[in-house]
């Protein structure tokens, strides 16, 4: 036999395994492929920051594998029960309601309405609840809730701007341009703002705003206005008169709109008038006296045609008989 060794047919040859060699002394090791990629990301996070993210990662995760494991076994109720405790002694609890676009409406009642719950863990507070209540004030028009970890609710109302007060029954009302009650006027503290009188007024706001705009020159002396049966609008002026306006909305404005131009011209308001009526299509009627047969007060002339100021000592002219 030879002193050579020999392979058999049909082996495969050995390969000797590589000998890992210790990192020679002062040399410093390469670092892995995922390593390297962490490193070169333009990120940096602070470590605490980065340990109580993944801390509190960890606790809702695990509060929320245990609940899945609770409901899978066809204990619904109990798996809410320990969801709720495992997260308050985990410290995810509300303990504070940030509230932002209030102006009117008062702040103890959103927070009232954002802490009345059944449990106070944060995951599992009813959010669409909390929306829900507050939207049956009248000052709020929208809000939204939302939650930030650990321990703060977020409430960003959305309030109605007033528009009018409605007088009815006796009671003062603000309303805003829909119509909607907002809260209650004291007679001595009146914004300002129009005054709508009347059963339903309060749904016809946006309808006499387009009134007012309809007659710009008559807006500073506009005082309120009736709605009459439902059906049309008399115009109070602070001088004391009233316009009857005819029914429909195109109607009303043509007629206000004429009724503007006729006070540029004459001065209608404020010369002792107590109604105009433009119910009729291409008339006006004007009345002076409030009970009939009272004599009226004379209208006085424009200054420009006032009469001169006899001397003193003068007798003045006696009326025609």
């Amino acid at each position: 036999m030879s002193d050579k060794a020999t392979i058999r047919r049909g082996a495969a040859p050995r390969h000797k395994r590589p000998v890992t060699q210790p990192p020679r002394r002062g040399a410093t090791a390469r670092p892995s492929r995922a390593a390297a990629a962490a490193a070169a990301l333009p990120i940096t996070v602070p470590v605490e920051k980065m340990k109580t993210g993944l801390r509190w990662l960890g606790v809702v995760g695990a509060v929320v594998l245990a609940g899945v494991g609770l409901g899978y076994a066809g204990v619904p109720a109990m798996a809410g029960h320990a969801l709720g405790d495992a997260l308050g002694a985990a410290g995810l609890v509300v303990k504070r309601v940030e509230i932002t676009g209030l102006k009117h409406m008062d702040r103890l009642t959103v927070y009232s309405a954002a802490l009345d719950q059944e449990t106070m863990a944060m995951p599992l507070v009813d959010l669409s609840a909390i929306r829900e209540k507050l939207l049956r004030y009248g000052w709020i028009a929208d809000a939204r809730v939302s939650r930030r970890l650990p321990d703060t609710l977020l409430v960003d109302i959305v309030e109605r701007t007033p528009a009018a007060i409605w007088q009815n029954q006796g009671k003062l009302m603000l309303v805003d341009g829909g119509g909607v009650p907002l809260e209650p006027v004291r007679f001595d503290h009146m914004p300002d703002l129009p005054l709508v009188v009347g059963p339903d007024a309060n749904m016809q706001v946006a309808a006499l705003t387009r009134l007012i705009q309809a007659a710009p020159s008559l807006k500073a002396m506009w005082s309120g206005a009736t709605w009459v049966g439902g059906r049309r609008w008399d115009v109070h002026f602070q001088s004391g008169e009233t316009l009857a306006l005819p029914e429909g909305e195109a109607e009303a404005h043509a007629a206000i709109t004429k009724f503007a131009r006729m006070d540029q011209a004459a001065s209608l308001l404020g010369r002792g008038f107590l109604r105009f009526d433009m119910r009729v299509p291409g008339k006006i009627y004007a009345r002076t006296a409030a009970e009939p047969g009272k004599v009226a007060a004379p209208i006085a002339p424009p200054a420009s045609e006032a009469p001169p100021i006899p001397p003193p000592g003068a007798t003045a002219p006696r009326d025609a008989t």
